[in-house]
Parts: C-alpha cells; sequence; structure tokens
C-alpha cells in the first residue's frame, strides 16, 4: 500500500492561552519530503506559480524556469547550463570580477566566521581521469627533454612538494629513473626515425657543428637533411659526439664514422657542410680519403664537403665592425647615455619633436654576442643623428657626441652589413630554406665587395678589400652547389647563372658559365647510370606500355606491316630518335621559365613533375636538400662559438646525446615520421 499523505491533530493557542482548539494540517506526500540531491538546488529556488505548477526561480538573477507542470517534471539540465555556461548576468559577472582580482598570499575569501565549506558531490557528467604512474612518468621525462631542465631537478624538494600536492599518490621518480626514461623515450624516436632513413628514396646531407666546453672538450652536432618521398624537407640531429680533441684534423672525420656506424647510410650520403673551424685543408683532406677507400662520390667528391654559409657572414660582419671599431664605439656609448637615464631619454625625445625628425626608429643597446642587434642599433642611431648633434648644446651632461666624419663611416659600413644581414635573414626562417634560395644573395655580395675593393674611395676599398679575399674563398669552394641548386630552380634555371656570371666576370663569364653546365651534365649523367625506382604507373602497367603482338590497342585494330604507310614508320622513327636525343636535363633547360612568384614552392613543382623528369627530379631532390648553414636559427648572427654550459658538460656523452636528439625529434613531430612509415610500408 502506497501512503500518500497524513493528517496531524495539532492545539492551535491564542496568545493569552485561551480558546484551544484543534487544527488538522496535511503534510505533504513522502516523495515531496525527499531532500534534493542535484547541485542546481544550491542556486534555485522552486516557486509555485499555479495550482499544480512550478518554476524554478534563480537566486542570483531571479530569472525563472520551468519546472514542474502537474505530473510531468522539466528536469534540470535546462538549470545547469544556465550556471555551469555562465549565461546567468549575476554569475558570469562575479567570475569576470574574481578573475581580475589578483592573489594575494595569505588571503581568504569570506569571513573568519563562515562555516566551513560543504563538499559537494561531482555532477553526474563530470569526466573521470583515472591515475597512470607511468604516463605521469613519461610525462615528466617528456618536460625535462623539452624544456632542458636538469635531471635532477625531480630530486628538488620544492618540486617534489608541488607533485605531492598535486597528487599525493604519485610516486617521484629519482635522477636515476628519470634519466633511464629519457633514454627510453630518444630509443623508441630512434627506432621511428631509422625506418624513415632507410626507406627515403633520396640521398641524406650532413651538417657538422661544433660546441666546446669549459674543459675544452669538442662536441659535434651532426645534423642531417633529406627530403621525404612526399617532398617534404626535413633536418634533424642526428648524433652528438664528443671529440676529445675538437682541433684535430680527425675530429671531422670521427663524427662521421660514428653517424655512419649508427645508422648505416653510407651508400646515401651525399654532402657534408662542416663548421668554420673544420674548414682547412687536413680536415677535410683526411675526410675526403676516408670516402675514397669507401665508396665513390659524385663529381669526384666536388660537392662534399661545403663551408658554413652562417659562419662566413658572421666572420665578414666581425671585421667590418673591427674595422670602425672607434666609431662604433661612440655610437654605442651615445645611445647607452640616452638608454640609462629617464631624464635623458625625456629630453632626446622632446629634442626630436622639436627638430621634427621623422624617424620612427627606436634606440636600444645592442647584445655584443650577436652581430645583427649592433646593425640594427646603428640603423636606429643614424636616422637619429640630428638629434644627437644637437644634443649636446641641450643637455650639458652629453660630452661624447660622434663627429661627423665617424656618422659618415658607419653610414659606410651599415651599407655593406645590410648585404650580410639580409643574406643571413634567409637562414631565420621558421622552415629550413631549400638550397635554390642562397644563390641569388651571395653573387650580390660577390660582386659588391670586388667593386668596393678597387673603390677610389680609401675608406671603402680597405674596408671591403679583407671582407673580398674572405668572401672569394667561400665563393670559389661553393659556387658550383649554389650554382646547380639554382638551375634546378624552373624560374631561373641556367639564365640567373649566365645573368651573374657576366656582372662578375665579364668578357670571361662564359668560361665560367661552360664549367657550370659541364658540372650539371656530368652528375646529370651519374644519375642516369642508376636505376630508377618503380613508380605506381610502373607497378600496374608494367615496364612498357605498348600492347603485346597480335592484340588490339585501344585505337582499334593493329595495322599490318604491309598497309603501305612503311615511309611513315621511318618518318615516326625519325622523330624519335630526335627526341630521345634530347635528355632529360637539355628537355628542361630548354623550357621556358617560370614566373617569378614570391612565395613558390619549388619542392611542390617538383612534386608534381616527377613523373615528366623521373631521373632529373632524383637529381634536384638531392641536390635542393643540401644544407648551406650548419647552424640553428637561434645562433645564426652568434659572434662566439656555441659553448656547452657547465650542467649539459657533466653528463655522460650518451645521456646528452639522448637528451639533444629526443628534443629535436619531438618537436618536429615523431607523428610525421608514423605516417612516413605507414604510407612507405603500404
Amino acid at each position: 500500500m502506497t501512503l500518500k499523505g497524513t493528517s496531524v491533530v495539532i492545539f492551535k493557542m491564542s496568545a493569552n492561552g485561551e480558546n484551544n482548539e484543534l487544527v488538522s494540517v496535511e503534510t505533504p506526500p513522502n516523495n515531496k519530503r525527499r531532500r534534493k540531491k542535484s547541485i542546481v538546488w544550491e542556486h534555485f529556488t522552486i516557486e509555485p506559480v499555479a495550482p499544480g505548477c512550478t518554476r524554478a526561480c534563480c537566486k542570483q538573477c531571479k530569472q525563472t524556469f520551468a519546472y514542474s507542470t502537474g505530473s510531468k517534471l522539466a528536469g534540470t539540465s535546462h538549470l545547469k547550463r544556465h550556471i555551469a555556461m555562465g549565461t546567468c548576468p549575476v554569475t558570469r559577472r562575479n567570475q569576470e570580477k574574481n578573475q581580475l582580482t589578483p592573489y594575494s598570499p595569505g588571503t581568504k575569501t569570506g569571513s573568519a566566521t563562515d562555516p566551513p565549506p560543504k563538499r559537494r558531490r561531482a555532477s553526474p557528467g563530470s569526466p573521470f581521469f583515472p591515475f597512470d604512474q607511468d604516463h605521469c612518468r613519461q610525462e615528466i621525462a617528456k618536460m625535462i627533454i623539452m624544456h632542458e631542465y636538469p635531471l635532477d631537478m625531480v630530486e628538488h624538494p620544492g618540486f617534489v612538494s608541488f607533485a605531492h600536492n598535486l597528487q599525493p599518490r604519485f610516486n617521484m621518480v629519482t635522477f636515476s629513473t628519470l634519466q633511464g626514461d629519457c633514454v627510453a623515450i630518444y630509443l623508441r624516436e630512434k627506432q621511428i626515425l631509422q625506418k624513415v632513413l632507410g626507406g627515403m628514396p633520396g640521398r641524406i646531407c650532413l651538417a657538422l657543428d661544433l660546441w666546446t666546453s669549459s674543459q675544452n672538450l669538442g662536441y659535434v652536432l651532426v645534423r642531417g637533411q633529406y627530403i621525404d618521398a612526399d617532398w617534404k624537407l626535413h633536418r634533424l640531429i642526428l648524433n652528438v659526439v664528443m671529440v676529445p680533441n675538437p682541433d684535430s684534423g680527425n675530429a671531422l672525420t670521427q663524427a662521421v664514422v660514428s653517424f655512419l656506424s649508427d645508422w648505416s647510410l653510407e651508400s646515401k650520403l651525399f654532402t657534408v657542410t662542416v663548421d668554420q673551424r673544420f674548414s682547412n685543408d687536413e680536415a677535410t683532406g683526411d675526410l675526403k680519403g676516408f670516402f675514397s677507400v669507401k665508396n665513390p662520390f659524385m663529381l669526384n667528391s666536388q660537392l662534399l664537403i661545403g663551408h658554413c654559409y652562417a659562419h662566413v657572414l658572421s666572420s665578414l660582419a666581425q671585421d667590418a665592425l673591427a674595422a670602425v671599431r672607434e666609431s662604433v664605439n661612440k655610437i654605442r656609448s651615445s645611445v647607452k647615455f640616452v638608454k640609462i637615464s629617464d631624464t635623458h631619454e625625456d629630453k632626446f625625445i622632446e629634442l626630436k619633436q622639436q627638430l621634427q625628425v621623422p624617424s620612427t626608429k627606436t634606440l636600444f643597446l645592442d647584445d655584443q654576442t650577436k652581430w645583427n642587434t649592433t646593425y640594427l642599433m646603428l640603423v636606429a642611431a643614424l636616422e637619429l643623428k640630428e638629434v644627437f648633434s644637437c644634443l649636446d648644446t641641450s643637455d650639458p651632461e652629453y660630452r661624447e657626441a660622434p663627429s661627423m666624419d665617424d656618422w659618415k663611416q658607419v653610414e659606410t659600413l651599415c651599407t655593406y652589413l645590410k648585404l650580410l644581414y639580409d643574406a643571413a635573414s634567409i637562414l631565420t626562417a621558421t622552415t629550413y630554406p631549400t638550397a635554390n634560395m642562397f644563390f641569388h644573395e651571395v653573387w650580390k655580395i660577390h660582386l659588391e665587395l670586388t667593386h668596393a675593393a678597387v673603390s677610389q674611395d680609401p675608406f671603402i676599398s680597405n674596408l671591403a678589400r679583407p671582407m673580398q679575399e674572405k668572401f672569394d674563398k667561400y665563393w670559389k669552394d661553393c659556387c658550383l652547389v649554389l650554382a646547380v641548386a639554382v638551375a634546378m630552380d624552373p624560374r631561373f634555371k641556367m639564365k640567373l647563372v649566365e645573368f651573374s656570371f657576366s656582372k662578375i666576370y665579364g668578357d670571361d663569364a662564359s668560361i665560367y658559365v661552360k664549367i657550370i653546365d659541364e658540372g650539371i651534365h656530368e652528375l646529370f649523367l651519374e644519375y642516369v647510370a642508376q636505376p630508377l625506382p618503380l613508380t605506381p604507373t610502373y607497378v600496374e602497367q608494367g615496364i612498357s606500355s605498348s600492347p603485346p603482338k597480335g592484340e588490339t590497342s585501344p585505337g582499334g585494330t593493329l595495322l599490318a606491316t604491309g598497309d603501305g604507310l612503311l615511309d611513315f614508320d621511318v618518318y615516326i622513327s625519325e622523330i624519335s630518335a630526335n627526341q630521345q636525343s634530347k635528355s632529360e636535363l637539355d628537355q628542361y633547360l630548354e623550357e621556358s621559365l617560370l614566373p617569378r612568384m614570391q612565395e613558390f614552392d619549388i619542392l611542390g613543382w617538383w612534386k608534381l613533375n616527377n613523373l615528366k623528369y623521373p631521373t632529373l627530379s632524383m637529381m634536384a631532390r638531392d641536390i635542393l636538400s643540401i644544407p648551406v648553414s650548419t647552424v640553428d636559427t637561434d645562433s645564426v648572427f652568434d659572434v662566439n662559438q656555441k659553448v656547452l654550459d657547465s650542467y649539459r658538460a657533466s653528463l655522460r656523452p650518451e645521456t646528452l646525446e639522448a637528451l639533444l636528439c629526443a628534443k629535436d625529434w619531438l618537436q618536429s613531430g615523431s607523428t610525421e615520421m608514423t605516417k612516413a612509415i605507414v604510407k612507405m610500408e603500404f
């Protein structure tokens, strides 16, 4: 039996205690007396609006919502949305106020007499995340790798306390355990990368960057650069090799041998670009001798050894700055005078406004470990030199004003620093540029320095001559590689080489153009001698596309030999012979140039045309992947050589290699590597 309700008899007494009477009161049914468990009822009240009909009223904004109409309940989902999704205007304002109120230690919300907050039940829709000790360990290891935190960070009391309060169930790892976890991540990623490199269609190019430590040890970072089957350029750190004697001749060979033993890519090594300290005859000669025994290289190793483009430009910039050091120091001191004092800077700005100097440049002090900051500081100061010239009259404390001759020398200096700055800026792009991007900048620098070295102005000639001699050596060593690379750009081909050589060499330009042209054709013939990989078209249709003898072709029945068209057959064979006499390279070079577009995707173009030029595309893939620089984007403008910090230098070489390589691979995205493996296996 279901109890609908009960009657209770109570005494009703008047204020004076008389006229007691019995009153019968109906109590609500049991189902109305149950405590509502949903969290929304902390924010809403139920109000009757008609017999058998109630509405839920928000305690904050007093807005009402449908709740009950007789025997039908509206539920609470719309009430939760009103509170949780921020549609309640009062709740939203309170949340914004709380977000804008800064937190200060020791402050508490509410008064001291407030009762302790009640424990609230989690809403039924709240997700539940199970605790996973192993997953947490992996995430800590990745954090250490990605942000280069010290391994012993997990033993610091502050970090241990933080982790314990965040998740008391987590067992904090030790230094040794974390080291093992980091190495395990490195080995897992390396296994993935080995499959990718083993199945890449082209060759790999190396860039060797030398770091040192306070213990006079050398660390060679071996970066590999290659273009994958989908015509995407990749640049990865593959090895970190410790060399006890970084200045010795065999340090370069030691690093390359370590790479080859690790990755087994002897037959796929194409070029090596080296750090400036390796650019000597002893080091490069030792490496060429090693390779001549292992396997022959294309063009008799003429493409094998290159020099770091960033280091060459940095060296030229340092030479130029040193030649005008006194004038540069005067301007640096003037900028320092303005920037170290708010009073001085206010006077400088006021004077600039009075003189109506239109410059929008802002003065700043340079970082003398990066030459580009010095160049940019000088450029800003040059635009404000009129203000500096008048500053000594308005501010008696300013006594180091550069002379007009100083400004003139620095202005000339910045003309040549701009050439180097523009050329180096290509290397600071978010994605590493292909090799075709550098020829234009290099030949312009060579031409400008050559003209400046013979200038009638003694200051210009003395400034440019040492730079020209140093850059001329780089031009002779790398001209062939850069010219072949730009020839693989369908916007320029050999035309840009012919044009630039006519500017540089004048009447002798044809001699040098012929050297480049012969080098390209000789390299192409070496690719012709290699077997072509089977494309999907060949796999599906076979090598020959002509129908077998006696079978019909799609155009109709096979014509008999006695059909009276023998002259036509001879005509066709002559045309075919003439067409076959032209190689893919010649056909490519003779075709019209593509229109020059700023955002041209050269790898995308070769991807679309690799069936038209199957052999030449193999050559283009390798040529375009050649790295011209050994450093990363953050070190392009560095004046000093990279020095390993004391913490990293204290690690075991195997651990250091694991941390540096794993960080590089994780940043590049191992998921892309996994996709490449799946695509390759498919």
